[in-house]
């Protein structure tokens, strides 16, 4: 019987040890613990601002300027696939059609992924002709035009369409 003791023994204090480091893990866990890593952080979050050269209705665009409309699946959106530089502004004459339940906004960017301009977001039944540029844009650089959705009153985003194209050369050249 003394064996059976022994073995009884020796699980006994096994699993007091077992027991005994759990608990000490436990504690140092507890005091190591920061608390930072589950709390749910906010992002400082400042809403793109409204054109305030957006216009009411539907433009007429020269026809030479591949006006067409884009249907991204949630919206629509009408915008030149022919775009013109000229005096530190491109016309690009997006159109958010009335019918639309998302605001849009769009970004011009060059090739290296730089920003060239951005209009604000127009709500739906505006456009704007033009884009400001921040840098001067060459005739036949590759550009793209990053169309993009928001839900209104809180910003969701509603998707995405990215359009490539290149800069043409200004009017009446």
């Amino acid at each position: 019987m003394e064996t059976g003791d022994k073995k009884e023994r020796v699980i006994l204090t096994a699993a007091v040890m077992a027991c005994v480091i759990s608990l000490i893990i436990m504690f140092a866990v507890l005091y190591l613990y920061d608390g930072e890593s589950t709390e749910t952080k906010t992002i400082d979050f400042t809403p793109p601002p409204f054109d305030t050269a957006a216009v009411r209705g539907t433009p007429e665009v020269p026809e030479e300027l591949g006006w067409s409309e884009i249907d991204a699946k949630v919206y629509r959106a009408s915008v030149c696939s022919v775009v013109i530089a000229e005096g530190g502004k491109a016309d690009v004459w997006l159109t958010n059609p009335e019918d639309n339940e998302v605001w849009l906004k769009l970004r011009l960017t060059g090739s290296d992924g730089q920003v060239l301009g951005e209009t604000g977001i127009i709500r739906p039944g505006e456009y704007v002709q033009s884009v400001k540029l921040n840098t001067e844009a060459e005739s036949g650089e590759a550009v793209s035009m990053k169309l993009m959705g928001y839900e209104p009153e809180t910003y969701y985003s509603a998707g995405s369409v990215t359009l490539n194209t290149s800069i043409e050369e200004e009017k009446g050249e």
